[in-house]
């Protein structure tokens, strides 16, 4: 399912997500969406301005054999959002690059004169990674359902 938002920053956020892959990623396509001083946040780092953020994208995505986001619901305002997504990627060194991941997340957003100043990307990190290592996902997956 696909969000109709308009030509809004909700609009712009989507689009560029829906358009990075591992050999389109740029610092003038993150500048388009991005403030200079950006603050991104998610599980596993904090990074602070564009020109870090570009180098954590550029490297991130240079990782994967795909990745895609599906936007679900964007609840906010002229200033900021929340945005439900589900992000399928697949990764060489992750069931040797033969396996869809899925993870449900959400991004906090804010806005300052048309561009992000702040990203926080709320996810579960073992969902995403952990769970996909051999050792250590069996280990997780098994504290999972001691705790459920």
């Amino acid at each position: 399912m696909s969000l109709d938002l308009g030509r809004t920053p909700y609009a712009q956020f989507c689009s560029l997500y829906q358009n990075l892959g591992p050999d389109n990623v740029t610092k003038d396509m993150l500048a388009q969406v991005y403030a200079n001083d950006v603050i991104f946040q998610d599980p596993m780092h904090e990074i602070h301005g564009l020109k870090k953020l570009s180098h954590y994208f550029i490297s991130l995505y240079s990782n994967v054999i795909s990745i895609s986001f599906d936007f679900h619901k964007a609840e906010g305002n002229e200033s900021s959002a929340m945005m439900y997504w589900t992000m399928t990627y697949r990764h060489p060194k992750l069931h040797k690059g033969k396996q869809d991941i899925r993870v449900e997340g959400v991004s906090l957003l804010q806005w300052k004169d048309g561009k992000i100043i702040r990203h926080q990307d709320i996810f579960d990190a073992g969902t995403m990674l952990y769970e996909h290592i051999p050792v250590l996902g069996w280990m997780i997956k098994k504290l999972k359902e001691r705790l459920l």
